[in-house]
């Protein structure tokens, strides 16, 4: 088997295990509001822990990817990553909980940054657009990672024996697929944040994968509460596993659909089942209507991600580690400061209401896909779209 082939295959393996770790925490978010008995805007506190502590990874994520090849410190984070979800599972105190979900979101951040470097650097070697594939593994890991907790919620197995499973899955198959990711991938430019006036591209890419993140985040955090507080379906998995597997179904064909619609195109298809799905699942809040509405919300969200990660490795001002750090950034804060605004919204009103912010967010992505498409011709940097 030529090499790329095998290192496309030993990346695959990275993003799966991010998304089945990812959502192996996100699918046991009720099972902690439950053992803490936390009230929404509680949970929204503990959850705004997530993006603090990513943030404190930006300056060091940067600097790693620009001094390191992108293939250490994505090691050395994914086993900060193992312990941060062990720590979730095992502790029993509010203090020690923190810690590790502080630890786990630290970790989450460098790894995402190494990963997508990783594969920008593997998409020069490949004639067509292979980026869309590789979120798509990450969706599937997902789906994975939810349809085990399903599993586990069914069988009333323990979180700790749960995540200890998963945990020791996942580190094994990363120790093995280690050696065959792509080396010497360091870029010598472009390297250096520079401060003060923000550069345009990537301030427009930030914004864009901000609100797709934004909903994809609070789909993760609360389908689980949704489904079991509104739509009153005891296995409350079943929402975030239905959003999962239409968003991976739909990330696998996210790049020839890029290359049929054009980029403005499909962010405006992305948006209308964004806004299409929060709709139905609030307005209808009963077990098909909110099964459909996450349906639509995961095909809406799939593609904006690694559309813009794809994007941001086009910057002229920027290596493409640096600038996937910088806009990931702005990923990660929606992510993860959704959630918590979700609880307190849910807290002065109710988990209906809360959910519109999705639907402002879907709304956004077309007139900022139309600024960043429109900046980029401009610059003439455009690649044919």
């Amino acid at each position: 088997m030529e090499s790329r082939k095998k290192q496309r295959i030993a990346l695959s393996t990275y993003f799966f295990i991010s998304g089945f770790f990812f959502s192996t925490w996100a699918s046991r978010i009720p099972s902690l509001k439950t053992f803490f008995d936390l009230n929404e805007a509680e949970l929204g506190n503990l959850l705004i822990t997530m993006p603090v502590s990513s943030m404190i990874g930006l300056p060091i994520s940067g600097w790693l990817v620009s001094r390191f090849e992108s293939r250490l410190p994505l090691l050395a984070s994914f086993a900060l990553l193992a312990l941060g979800l062990l720590g979730i599972g095992f502790t029993d105190n509010m203090f020690m909980l923190v810690i590790s979900i502080s630890v786990f979101a630290f970790a989450m951040r460098i790894f995402n940054i190494a990963i997508n470097t990783q594969s920008l650097s593997l998409q020069k070697k490949f004639d067509r657009k292979i980026i869309g594939s590789f979120h798509g593994l990450w969706s599937t890991g997902g789906v994975a990672g939810v349809a085990v907790s399903t599993l586990m919620i069914k069988l009333e197995i323990p979180m700790f024996y749960h995540i200890l499973m998963v945990a020791i899955t996942g580190t094994l198959a990363a120790a093995v697929s280690f050696s065959f990711l792509l080396k010497k991938d360091r870029s010598t430019i472009g390297n250096k944040l520079r401060l003060g006036k923000p550069d345009k591209f990537i301030l427009y890419l930030g914004l864009l994968v901000f609100f797709a993140a934004l909903c994809e985040g609070g789909m993760f955090d609360w389908s689980g509460v949704y489904f079991r507080d509104v739509v009153n379906e005891d296995i409350f998995t079943l929402g975030y596993l239905i959003f999962m597997i239409f968003m991976a179904l739909s990330r696998f064909y996210s790049d020839k659909i890029m290359e049929r619609l054009g980029m403005q195109k499909t962010y405006i298809v992305s948006s209308v089942f964004i806004i299409s799905g929060v709709l139905l699942m609030t307005i209808f809040p009963n077990f098909w209507a909110a099964l459909v509405g996450f349906c639509l919300v995961g095909l809406g969200v799939a593609a904006v991600v690694p559309m813009t990660f794809l994007l941001a490795g086009s910057s002229e001002k920027y290596s493409p580690g640096m600038a996937i750090s910088i806009v990931t950034t702005y990923a990660i804060a929606g992510m993860l400061l959704g959630p918590p605004l979700v609880g307190y919204i849910a807290h002065l009103f109710n988990l209906r209401v809360s959910f519109g912010l999705f639907l402002i967010a879907g709304l956004m992505l077309i007139p900022i896909s139309k600024r960043v498409l429109k900046y980029r011709e401009f610059q003439g940097t455009s690649e044919e779209t």
